[in-house]
């Protein structure tokens, strides 16, 4: 079943002006209920305009979207309720927190949406759960709190909200490994628990190909691929020449193939690259440190 669907979707900016440029190029997609569809592109290939669209952020210059085969532009005043149902969590979200208290900036959207004092509480602690933000952390000032609790407390704001789709615009940027692996760690677990839909957009190929099933590339506006991690890795020559790579285990494997070696096509991650070579050492007879 598809949760989202665009139709020959375009966006230009300036239309009709010297400063007209077109930033989503007629791309037409579904997205399954309950994946994790990864995004990548580089800067300025129009990411960031499509799924702006998407939860109604901006209006297509042309083509649909629709959210469970509605089109969400069909009632223009009914919007708000598109948000509700698709969460976006923009690029340094903490930048965008304000409240007095975390509680309080957790609690915001479920406020908008009309909930009541107790299922507010309830949907406040269950975000707060699934970021792993400690409750004492929620009567202090959001802007006492460490930069991977900032992140992860605006991440929690829209949690709250229950989306159906959540729209993740580059959530690890900035954040040292530790934090970085932190909240991947709890995407992941959250898209597990939860098994709603989530996108995922970033510049880290790393990240992408540990947790995304499918991968959108975008190129100048335009869908240029669309299918599962290990196609879209297995075309590095290809990504290359749109400003992209693959990711580094799976260059360095690529390349020990090309020399010869016997190794898997499709090895994503450091723990399957590393998982491969070992039985490659053991198939030869080579021993190898245990520690390794």
């Amino acid at each position: 079943m598809n949760i989202i669907e665009t139709v020959d979707l375009s966006h230009v900016y300036g239309a009709n002006t010297p400063f007209e440029r077109v930033a989503v190029d007629n791309i037409s997609l579904s997205v399954k209920d309950g994946e994790l569809l990864g995004i990548i592109g580089h800067t300025g290939s129009g990411k960031s305009t499509f799924i702006q669209m998407l939860n109604g952020l901006l209006k297509p210059t042309s083509g649909k979207i629709l959210l469970n085969g509605a089109d969400i532009w069909e009632k223009p005043k009914e919007i708000m309720k598109v948000r509700f149902k698709v969460g976006m969590v923009f690029q340094y979200p903490e930048y965008q927190l304000f409240e007095e208290t975390v509680f309080k900036d957790i609690a915001f959207g479920p406020k908008n949406m009309g909930l009541g004092e107790e299922e507010i509480k309830e949907r406040v602690l269950q975000a707060a759960d699934f970021v792993e933000l400690k409750y004492e952390l929620l009567e202090k000032s959001p802007f006492e709190l460490s930069g991977g609790e900032k992140r992860r407390a605006a991440i929690a704001g829209v949690l709250a909200m229950d989306p159906d789709v959540l729209i993740l615009d580059e959530p690890t940027a900035g954040l040292d490994p530790m934090g970085r692996e932190i909240l991947l760690t709890q995407i992941m677990s959250y898209h597990k628990k939860r098994k709603n839909t989530v996108i995922f957009v970033s510049h880290s190929m790393e990240d992408i190909a540990r947790i995304a099933d499918r991968v959108l590339v975008i190129n100048d506006g335009k869908a240029v691929m669309l299918d599962t991690a290990q196609n879209v890795f297995s075309r590095p020559d290809e990504l290359e020449k749109i400003g992209l790579r693959v990711p580094q285990i799976t260059k360095i494997i690529t390349g020990l193939k090309k020399r010869g070696y016997n190794l898997p096509d499709g090895v994503l991650t450091v723990e399957e690259g590393f998982d491969a070579i070992m039985r490659l050492f053991k198939s030869k007879g080579v021993g190898v440190c245990s520690e390794m």
